[in-house]
Parts: structure tokens; sequence; C-alpha cells
């Protein structure tokens, strides 16, 4: 049998940074999430956000891809968050999101991190918060007009 650890921080945003995961809502949006991807197999060790993204911790198995778990877990909570009209506008997530390998020994660190999401955003905006991952890994916009990389600047 083979064996895996491949920790990933993956975050992506809602469609147009509408602030669509309000107070009433987010806190069971994310327990979806959780709840769907252990259904889904994916070991989604931490989800949080605020009212404009969302934060993941993920341990990618042998045969999972970063875009495949992306997908499931953003396409699923778009479909129940819509089925459920949880929102008074069609809910979509950003087609983009970043995602960085995560070391063993940072886990703890990442873990909270993403617990500590509204505390956080109390003190730096979303945008903030993007830049300044971007910076540190280098990153450069495909558009200059949007912050957000892209997975082309990903590869």
């Amino acid at each position: 049998m083979s064996w895996t650890r491949v920790w990933v921080h993956m975050v992506f945003a809602t469609k147009y940074r509408h602030p669509f995961l309000n107070d009433s809502i987010r806190k069971n949006v994310f327990a979806h999430m959780h709840k769907n991807a252990w259904e889904k197999d994916i070991f989604l060790d931490a989800v949080n956000g605020y009212t404009d993204h969302a934060h993941c911790l993920v341990s990618l198995s042998r045969e999972q891809t970063i875009s495949k778990v992306a997908q499931l877990i953003k396409g699923e909570s778009s479909f129940w968050i819509n089925k459920n009209k949880l929102t008074k506008r069609k809910f979509m997530w950003q087609d983009d999101y970043w995602a960085v390998s995560v070391s063993e020994r940072h886990v703890e660190i990442v873990r909270n991190y993403i617990k500590n999401q509204e505390e956080h955003h109390r003190k730096q905006s979303f945008k903030q918060e993007n830049e300044r991952f971007m910076k540190k890994y280098g990153w450069e916009p495909a558009n200059p007009q949007s912050p957000s990389p892209t997975s082309r600047s990903l590869k």
C-alpha cells in the first residue's frame, strides 16, 4: 500500500469578491463543505474564511490532484448554496484559486491561521491578504487590474 501526506493550503474567492458569506450563513457553508469533502474522501482538515473567500487545508491522497479537489469543493458548495437559496443572488465562486504546499511542521500554524480568519480580517482585508501572499510566493497577476493569481501563474 502506498502512503502519502501532501498538505495544501488552498484559497478561493466569491465571484467578483461579492460578500455572499455573511455572518448568518458562513459557518453553515463551511460546515457543509467539510461534511461534503469527507463524503468524497477528501481530507479537509480545516476550512474557514470571511465574507468573500474561503481557506482550506487539505491533505491530498495519492490519487487526488489540487485542481480536482478544488473543483469538487467549490462546485458542490455552489450547488448546495443555490439549491438551499442561502443567498438572494445566484452564488458563484471565482474560477481561479491559489494553492501552496505546506510542510508537516507548519500544518498547525496554517490550521490556526485558517481557524482565526474572522479575527484576522478585522485587521486586514482579503485584498491586502492576497497581495501579501502574492508577494511572498513571487506571483504576478495575469491581469494587472486583478490581484488574484490565476492557474497560469501557479505553473
